[in-house]
């Protein structure tokens, strides 16, 4: 169970790192200002869902549980068939408005929808297929090192199944669509708390939370903590990085990240 826990709410926290990472990429301004402001939607939602897992992570055994699936899970599951609802709203609201431009600005012509799909669904399948044999490489990482289930989940297994994130997100920057990289970053951040969901529906001995170590607790605040430090930067949207290379807001983002991996190592 800890290392599926610290997976999740790991990648939750690298993640929002790779968003502050992308500012190293994308000069002309910082990304949280070229990035449209809808991306709060998705983000309230994330620190929503992740402030209900710490607040579960803290009380543990006192959550109630349905058979043997958590409360918690079935809150997420609920708040995420919300989440879609109103964000695939909310872009169709937007798209209305700028769909003369887009129309006009088509990319891609030559690539047929079929095609599309044939080359994600080989490309996915192989991500699946390499993930399925991270859980059994970290617990032989945790025994051998002697770092903890819980410190290689949040961070070896968080980073590995985050590598697609980081692909697709520098590509997008690079190829100029912003929007993509970022609205990457932050839903995936919700089906990762999804797959927590799942995770506890298919760990039958028990709500999976109530025997994962609550030291998780300290990834899940730094996912939050990270979450907000975005959203600030996407409301105030500055117009220069004062670093040249990183705008404040993706400074805050690092900071907490090293100042949770120093923790997890500390708490190992």
């Amino acid at each position: 169970p800890d290392i599926a826990v610290g997976d999740v709410l790991g990648s939750c926290v690298f993640n929002m790192f790779i968003l502050a990472f992308l500012d190293v990429f994308y000069r002309p301004m910082p990304v949280s200002t070229k990035a449209n402001q809808g991306h709060v939607l998705s983000a309230g939602f994330g620190i929503l869902m992740l402030s209900i897992i710490a607040l579960s992570l803290f009380a543990q055994s006192y959550v109630p549980a349905i058979l043997w699936i958590g409360a918690y899970s079935l809150c997420t599951l609920f708040i995420y068939i919300i989440a879609m609802r109103l964000i695939f709203y909310y872009e169709k609201r937007q798209m209305s408005k700028y769909l003369e431009e887009i129309a006009t600005e088509t990319k891609y012509e030559d690539v047929t929808i079929n095609n599309a799909v044939m080359h994600y669904g080989i490309n996915a399948f192989f991500v699946i297929v390499a993930a399925a044999f991270l859980p059994g490489l970290g617990e032989g990482i945790a025994e051998m090192t002697g770092l903890g289930q819980t410190f290689v989940g949040n961070i070896f297994i968080a980073v590995s199944t985050s590598l697609p994130e980081v692909v697709v997100s520098i590509a997008a920057i690079r190829m100029g669509v912003i929007d993509l990289a970022v609205g990457n970053l932050f839903g995936s951040n919700i089906f990762n708390i999804l797959i927590l969901a799942i995770d506890d529906i298919l760990f039958t001995r028990s709500p999976i939370l109530s025997v994962a170590n609550p030291h998780h607790i300290v990834s899940a605040i730094a996912a939050i903590a990270m979450a907000v430090i975005a959203i600030i930067g996407l409301t105030y949207r500055a117009e220069r990085k004062p670093f040249y290379f990183m705008a404040w807001d993706s400074l805050g983002i690092a900071t907490v990240y090293i100042v949770n991996l120093m923790l997890l190592y500390r708490m190992r």
